[in-house]
């Protein structure tokens, strides 16, 4: 396996390079190439996988699965892989944003590769925190091998505070809390909070993919994570990978049939991103095939709109209103729709023997459907 960025002149083929040209086209010739801090790389298409205690990998929709294949591919040693997956709805009841067989298709997913699973969520879920008033956000809670830890919140810098609307449509995300809250501080939380990740190195693989947007354009492909202290007392050594960040859309389905991975559900109904089913991100096509085939699902979101005075839509259009400003998708794969309609995950994991690998109808659509 190769070792990472050996030699100087890999440094400046795959580093140096990339960087100057990434910077000549969005910022002109006479601009000098940005100098990246250490450990940080634009283009890390490979890694050194046998150097890694650790490798996690989060798993949602068809980019992070095509990160597990791409490190197979690479020769993972998969006895150091594990999978996470942050629930955006808690385990507490709420169902107002994720699908409803999603984490039982995470754990048939697990089963179906024999790697461990971890869960991990913010106690209330994305329900919880919205309706926070003049009160403090709840615990988040990780799954270990050890069993779930519950962490409470450091209330002695903060104080109470109230949110009252739905996360709001931006890059920043404070303002598009639901990522920041129900994901990525949970993600951070988690590794924090294990022994077992000090004095040693891990990997933290995530599926952002450039061609997705101008923001992820811009990412590194591998770099310190945010909880990195590999410098430090602990010896906590964390980088964040991106393995698919080049690939384009076509790449990860050409990976998925490869491996005989079947799309998962939202790709086989139209969706172009596999993100919470009712996310802030959805166009009104999505809203009114929601409306269509999943009513249930839509009135508690215009209801909450209703009660808060604000609206999903930057339009200020609830969501109901907005779903009759578009047509429907005319969904034809009905096995894909019975499962969207149960908890319990009872389709295939890979192509079953005999039968040919479908691209889903979702494949291509640009319809919005996730965050950018």
């Amino acid at each position: 396996m190769n070792r990472l960025f050996s030699s100087a002149h890999q440094f400046d083929d795959q580093v140096v390079i990339p960087v100057l040209g990434q910077q000549l086209s969005l910022q002109g010739f006479e601009q000098e190439p940005k100098v990246l801090a250490e450990g940080t790389y634009f283009d890390a298409p490979s890694v050194d996988l046998d150097s890694y205690n650790h490798v996690i990998v989060c798993v949602s929709g068809k980019d992070s699965i095509a990160c597990l294949l791409a490190l197979i591919e690479q020769g993972v040693d998969l006895r150091r892989v594990e999978l996470w997956h942050h629930r955006v709805d808690g385990a507490e009841g709420s169902t107002l944003m994720d699908w409803a067989f999603n984490d039982s298709f995470i754990e048939k997913f697990a089963e179906a590769f024999n790697l461990p699973l971890y869960f991990s969520w913010l106690q209330g879920g994305i329900e919880g925190e919205m309706l926070k008033m003049n009160a403090y956000s709840r615990p988040h809670m990780v799954e270990t091998p050890g069993g779930i830890i519950c962490l409470d919140r450091d209330i002695s810098r903060t104080s109470p505070a109230t949110r009252r609307r739905f996360p709001q449509q931006s890059a920043n995300l404070a303002t598009r809390w639901c990522s920041s809250a129900a994901k990525i501080d949970v993600g951070r939380r988690a590794i924090t909070n294990q022994e077992r990740f000090l004095g040693s190195k891990t990997l933290f693989v995530t599926g952002e993919r450039r061609s997705e947007s101008s923001n992820r354009s811009k990412y590194n492909q591998l770099e310190p994570h945010a909880v990195d202290h590999r410098k430090g007392r602990l010896g906590r050594h964390v980088d964040a990978w991106r393995p698919v960040l080049h690939y384009s859309e076509q790449q990860v389905w050409d990976l998925l049939a490869h491996h005989r991975v079947e799309a998962p559900v939202p790709y086989r109904l139209g969706w172009g991103r596999s993100s919470c089913m009712t996310c802030i991100y959805n166009s009104p096509k999505i809203w009114a095939t929601i409306k269509k085939y999943f009513p249930e699902r839509i009135t508690p979101i215009a209801g909450y709109e209703d009660e808060f005075g604000c609206t999903i839509s930057r339009q200020k259009i609830n969501v109901v209103d907005l779903s009759v400003t578009a047509e429907a998708f005319d969904i034809a794969d009905l096995e894909a729709l019975g499962q969207a309609r149960q908890r319990e995950y009872v389709l295939p994991i890979f192509t079953p023997e005999g039968k040919t690998w479908q691209l889903p109808a979702g494949a291509f659509v640009t319809e919005g459907c996730g965050s950018v």
